[in-house]
């Protein structure tokens, strides 16, 4: 089997790794020569994981027509505000009746899409039931060092979705389906904003009560905007919900919580991102998520702070002061 991965960031080159540790045929797409040779001469991605050795059937290409050209399965894996530019460009060379893969997370900025409907807008309806999102608890280093990890791939079209399940699934890789792509879309943009303000926790001092708080509250709040979005709200109590926002608010290796650690220690956000070397899709889904939460009135308190924090330059010892002095209410509201 011949699959094209775009994106040889973290997780698109994870993902590469655990379908060529299967015996598949995998090319990354990258911008990238430097990291093309990496890959293909040394079966190192020198940019992101260094220290991590791929398996010889994951292959880099800079091409990105070659990539997704008489493939058998494309998975799409850009930061999400690059995806709508991307799929414009090869939308006309996609095979037909492949499985599609989507494993970026966020909202787009200016109109407000999720990354489904992204794909629904960019791509011909005859694409259509060939979508799948995958999402779950699953930091990229570990996926490559092959540590047991669960996902979620959500699907409107159930064949679709079982044979990506069974594509991907492997020793060390569980997939679970489900037909809820509104709830592991919103899940999977959402828990990056709260990751942020649990990284300003962790760096103001704060211990775990209020940590647990912030995952609390927050899934809280990713649950209200889903429900409002028509998403089905036991999805929010598994991998993609509760499972991937407790990783990313807990995990050393969660870039969104080191963004909120750096900046309650006192960094300043743009000097945090230039100093890394991927993206952290929770800064612009923090905007996004929060013109969404006005547009469709959801109380979301958590994302109001962070929003002010990165784009009013708040300070991170007021957002918390803010979240702690609000009216009391009943739990579950």
């Amino acid at each position: 089997m011949k699959i094209g991965i775009i994106g040889a960031g973290s997780f698109g080159t994870a993902l590469g790794s655990i379908l060529a540790d299967k015996g598949y045929d995998v090319t990354l797409w990258t911008r990238s020569e430097d990291q093309a040779r990496s890959i293909n001469e040394n079966h190192l991605n020198s940019k992101q994981m260094p220290d991590l050795v791929l398996p010889e059937k994951l292959k880099a290409d800079t091409n990105l027509i070659h990539v997704v050209k008489d493939k058998e399965m494309i998975v799409s894996a850009p930061p999400s505000h690059a995806l709508s530019g991307i799929l414009k460009e090869i939308k006309d060379h996609i095979p037909p009746k492949v499985p599609i893969v989507s494993a970026s997370k966020g909202i787009e900025n200016e109109s407000l899409r999720l990354v489904s409907e992204i794909f629904e807008s960019e791509l011909p309806g005859q694409f259509h039931s060939q979508l799948s999102y995958l999402s779950g608890p699953s930091f990229a280093k570990e996926m490559v060092k092959r540590v047991p990890t669960i996902v979620s791939i959500a699907s409107k079209n159930e064949a679709t979705a079982k044979r990506v399940q069974e594509i991907f699934s492997f020793t060390y890789f569980r997939t679970y389906w489900t037909p809820d792509v509104v709830g592991v879309e919103v899940g999977g943009a959402l828990k990056n904003v709260i990751a942020i303000a649990a990284g300003v926790a962790d760096g103001l001092g704060f211990g775990q009560n209020t940590r647990a708080a912030l995952i609390t509250r927050g899934l809280n709040e990713i649950t209200r905007m889903g429900i409002k979005m028509g998403a089905d709200p036991m999805t929010f109590l598994g991998p993609s919900g509760m499972g991937d926002l407790v990783l990313t608010c807990c995990g050393e290796g969660s870039r969104n919580r080191t963004v909120g650690f750096r900046l309650g220690k006192g960094e300043k956000l743009n000097e945090i991102l230039a100093s890394m070397n991927e993206v952290a899709e929770g800064v612009k889904t923090t905007l996004s998520a929060k013109n969404l939460s006005d547009k469709l009135g959801v109380e979301m308190a958590i994302t109001q702070e962070v929003y002010r924090m990165l784009y009013e330059d708040k300070d991170p010892k007021e957002v918390v002061k803010a979240l702690m002095g609000r009216d009391l209410k009943r739990e579950g509201v």
